[in-house]
């Protein structure tokens, strides 16, 4: 592993980030053909955040939070803290300093997928944080690590200045590059959720709506009285 902080990476448009997060993750994730999702491990420590930023890394290793304190200093407003490590942890690297620290700086939020503590004090503090688990256990300050370079969670790789978005329903990335487009497909899903809603309360059935009878019919299923359907068990 290269041992290095990278000062300088191209970043999405933080304001653009922010506009993307507005739809909300499960829309954009749909729009942008399902993909870009961490995975249900990634859970708030609060009900209600929402954020969107441009992505700020830190490769650690397990147990030690070195190179958090090295991201610190690489972050600026607009940016969403991601942090995560060599190998499984589950240790709380995180707590209420660094969170007071990243707000100082315009720090949009924390995505990690080991543990998180002080979390009465950072839900106190409205500093989201989405985390993989909930640990008092300490950290030590002793391994070299990496800032912004590519680290991948969940099977999603996110590179130093791509779009990050939580909410309640998770967490996604959002190539840097693709943020234009992801924007216009969120919009175009949105609109046409919007249409499906008021359908929906003016009483037109999904199976109409989407035309779900035929695909029933040509799966095989069909439709039949209880009278019908007792004589089929017994046959």
């Amino acid at each position: 592993m290269n041992k290095v902080i990278v000062t300088d990476p191209p970043r999405a448009n933080a304001e653009e980030a922010a506009a993307l997060a507005k739809f909300g993750v499960a829309t954009v994730h749909e729009a942008l053909g399902r993909t870009g999702l961490l995975g249900p491990d990634l859970r708030p420590i609060q009900d209600g955040a929402r954020i969107g930023g441009t992505a700020v890394t830190a490769l650690c290793w397990p147990g030690d939070n070195l190179m958090i304190h090295a991201a610190v200093e690489q972050c600026r407003p607009g940016d969403v803290l991601v942090v995560t490590t060599t190998s499984p942890s589950r240790d709380g690297l995180f707590g209420e300093l660094f969170a007071t620290a990243l707000q100082h700086r315009g720090v949009r939020g924390l995505i990690i997928n080991t543990g998180v503590r002080d979390v009465a004090d950072l839900r106190a503090m409205n500093f989201p944080v989405w985390a993989a688990a909930v640990s008092a256990q300490g950290t030590v300050k002793a391994t070299a690590g990496s800032v912004n370079v590519p680290v991948v969670i969940g099977g999603q790789t996110i590179r130093p200045g791509d779009a990050i978005l939580a909410d309640d329903d998770g967490v996604m990335v959002v190539p840097r590059t693709s943020v234009a487009e992801g924007i216009r497909a969120a919009q175009a899903r949105e609109d046409k959720e919007t249409a499906t809603r008021e359908a929906f309360r003016g009483g037109e059935l999904g199976l109409d709506r989407y035309g779900l009878r035929e695909k029933l019919a040509d799966l095989g299923v069909r439709y039949v009285t209880a009278e019908e359907y007792e004589k089929l068990e017994r046959e």
